[in-house]
Order: C-alpha cells, then structure tokens, then sequence
C-alpha cells in the first residue's frame, strides 16, 4: 500500500466546492481545509504506487479551482489508533 500527503493551494473560486471534489476521488482517505500556505491538505492511501501518478496529475490537478499541488510520499506509516487496535483485540 502506498501513502501520500497532497497539499494544495486553491483558487478563491474553488476553496468553497473543492473539499468535497477531494473526498470524492478514489484513493483520497481524507481531505481537509486548513490554515497556513496551503488551503486544502489531501490523504491517499492507494493500494498501488503506480495510481499515485493517476490521482495527483489526472485527478486532484485537473479539478477546478486547484492552482498548485505538492506531494509527499510516505516511507513508513505511524498511527496511534492502529496501534490501539492492534493491542486491544479480544480486550
């Protein structure tokens, strides 16, 4: 499995409708407006690195109101809540 973290600078045309357009692409676990920089932040977890290409340039780039991107791949995933899972089966 790959994960990606996408974040994008927006049109003031698209902040409104473009969180949204993120959650609803195939591959984006999670999408957030935020403060800073940058004015959206997306979460992929794609289960092939080769749909990496397909998700950021053919589909998070193309939607309307996105101006700029910038990805970040992860090389290992860390999560509390996965970590909890895991020690508390059959608790």
């Amino acid at each position: 499995m790959t994960h990606a973290i996408v974040l994008i600078k927006a049109d003031r045309t698209g902040l409104s409708n473009l969180g949204g357009d993120l959650a609803d692409i195939e591959g984006v676990a999670e999408a957030y407006s935020v403060t800073g920089e940058w004015d959206f932040v997306a979460i992929l977890r794609l289960r092939d690195h080769n749909q990496l290409k397909d998700v950021v340039t053919g589909r998070i780039s193309q939607l309307s109101g996105v101006r700029e991107t910038h990805t970040m791949v992860a090389f290992e995933v860390y999560s509390r809540h996965d970590l909890e899972a895991l020690f508390s089966i059959g608790g």
